[in-house]
């Protein structure tokens, strides 16, 4: 039997690939932005606030990773296109991930339509704007992976976060219209969908002792996710590995979703 051609290493190697992360000037994406640049690839941090994403981009270079920042808004349609193509002038393009997002919690009964529209803009149409902008030079090489952040909240529904689930549930299906229109050009679009992660934008569940004790009793892994622990996942996404998946979401919840 011959060996195989390609060493298993090379499978997550992502040296000579350069990544967008959007959102990515602290939290989640920044954690990403940091992991797919250990495994060699050169990340590009976004956000709306140049100082915060300058900040992020400094403490990355001085953990020797290579990082470069793109500022722009990316719910807002001309930036998006400009923000893009500003990155594609410096460089080619392989890896998208789309990780902006915000979370409003309330009662939907009450919620203001302006509440409702700024999380379905940020949440559900940015990604789509973004991916809609890059597309096309991916299209053109005939290859490229868009990774959407999608949740647990993509598959189930819990009170005062209808829009956040409206959102991250349609991200879901976004995620497979995309692999259905480009997938034939060799691109793959898939879904990394998180479990309760101790993040900022858990800070108030992250206080709330009762909160606390009901997500480590629904979780059989018995805790909260570190944002550390999704990049397994988002290299795999990212990397040659996952050439052949496609409109697939991959679940990092410590296993949420598979019991009652």
């Amino acid at each position: 039997m011959s060996e195989p051609t390609t060493a298993p290493r090379s499978l997550f190697d992502l040296t000579g690939r350069r990544a967008l992360i959007t959102g990515s000037s602290g939290g989640i994406g920044l954690e990403l932005a940091r992991g797919l640049a250990q495994h060699g690839a050169a990340v590009v941090l976004n956000g709306r606030t140049a100082a915060r994403v300058t900040g992020a981009v400094d403490a990355l270079r001085a953990e020797g990773l290579d990082a470069t920042p793109a500022v722009f808004d990316v719910t807002d349609e001309a930036q998006v296109g400009a923000g893009i193509a500003r990155v594609l002038a410096d460089g080619d393009l392989h890896v998208l991930i789309n990780n902006a997002g915000i979370q409003r919690r309330g009662a939907l009964v009450d919620l203001p339509l302006a509440t409702w529209d700024e999380v379905l803009r940020t949440d559900l149409t940015a990604p789509m704007l973004v991916s809609r902008a890059v597309a096309p030079h991916f299209l053109g090489r005939g290859s490229g992976k868009i990774v959407h952040v999608l949740s647990v909240m993509s598959e189930v529904g819990r009170r005062s976060v209808a829009p956040y689930t409206a959102a991250k549930g349609g991200l879901k299906m976004l995620t497979r219209a995309m692999c259905a229109e480009w997938a034939p050009g060799g691109v793959q679009v898939n879904g990394l969908g998180p479990g309760y992660f101790r993040t900022d934008m858990n800070a108030a569940l992250l206080a709330d002792p009762a909160f606390t004790a009901w997500v480590e009793g629904r979780t059989p892994a018995g805790r909260w996710g570190d944002p550390r622990e999704l990049v397994g996942a988002a290299v795999f996404l990212s990397a040659p590995a996952s050439d052949f998946v496609n409109g697939q979401v991959l679940y990092v919840d410590g296993g949420m979703l598979a019991v009652l």
